[in-house]
């Protein structure tokens, strides 16, 4: 077996790591001019080593070909870690994506994390109720939790309602019911749903693909009902029952409820009582100010 010298390893291991520099790096004596839109390189540079190749003649040219086409397209280069990014791999976190779904205890099945018929059920029903640090130990922790749910369903009712207000000052239209969240949707229901999505487009729905047996006819934003107008003449029963139901809520002694004006009532007082607060404390900063200038004024008399 021959001996190997190190001088020829070494010069191997050069050669090849000079390889792999080479098939991503080029280096040019004058620059080459682009034109990127249409995707032209223009080399200046003479060719080294063509006249008298013979046979390895087309393979330079490959090679210079393929150096200019590295230049024309460099491979882009990796997006810098942000500083989060850094302190994670500093510390060792990996990004970890949590299940939708987990084991329920008392119900012995899996369940959703959040929302409805979720995992733990409702702290309300719950048969053992912890006592906050801090809280009356008198006090019954159940009714708590029910008044506490009551409250959420009463401030996510009247978000609702303002929600539907501004909508409906803004002109814009109410989106439609959601599906339940059981999975079991009528027929109604998904056609309902069909029809909001394909006319929430700019061109209600024309250039959209259809389903199979759908009709050809563009639905429309009001789902193809036209305004109907009462006759002036020959329906006096519709007239006089429209007459007696007037009457009758002009002499109810209920009111009718409107929701929309209720709401608009609503946030008119809440504005008022904000933009009331607001210069309250304007006034108690000028009092302040006005109150150290006095002090500040009987400190140089006295002096």
């Amino acid at each position: 077996m021959a001996a190997v010298r190190v001088e020829e390893v070494l010069a191997a291991a050069e050669e090849h790591e000079a390889e792999k520099r080479r098939s991503v790096t080029v280096e040019k004596e004058l620059e080459l001019e682009f034109d990127l839109g249409n995707l032209l390189a223009l080399d200046r540079n003479p060719p080294a080593g063509l006249r008298g190749a013979g046979p390895r003649r087309e393979e330079l040219l490959r090679a210079l070909a393929r150096d200019n086409t590295q230049l024309l397209k460099p491979p882009p280069r990796p997006r810098p870690p942000t500083r989060w990014e850094q302190f994670a791999r500093l510390k060792g976190i990996r990004r970890r994506k949590r299940t939708s779904l987990v084991w329920d205890e008392q119900a012995k099945e899996w369940r959703r994390r959040w929302g409805y018929r979720r995992a733990g059920g409702d702290p309300a029903r719950a048969w053992l109720a912890e006592v906050p640090e801090g809280a009356d130990p008198e006090e019954d922790q159940f009714a708590r939790l029910r008044r506490e749910k009551r409250e959420r369903v009463a401030r996510n009712e009247l978000n609702r309602l303002r929600n539907l207000a501004r909508a409906h000052r803004a002109g814009t239209a109410v989106p439609a019911a959601p599906l339940h969240p059981t999975g079991h949707q009528s027929r109604e229901e998904l056609g309902h749903v069909a029809r909001v999505a394909r006319v929430s487009t700019a061109s209600l729905g024309r250039f959209q693909p259809r389903l199979p047996k759908e009709s050809s006819e563009p639905p429309s934003r009001s789902g193809g009902r036209k305004r109907r107008f009462e006759p002036l003449l020959g329906n006096l029963a519709a007239e006089r029952s429209r007459q007696l139901e007037l009457l009758r809520d002009m002499g109810s002694k209920k009111p009718v409820l409107d929701i929309t004006r209720a709401v608009n009532k609503q946030l008119r007082q809440e504005e008022a009582e904000a933009a009331a607060a607001k210069g309250k404390k304007q006034s108690q900063r000028g009092k302040r100010g006005r109150r150290q200038q006095r002090v500040g004024r009987s400190g140089k008399k006295s002096g």
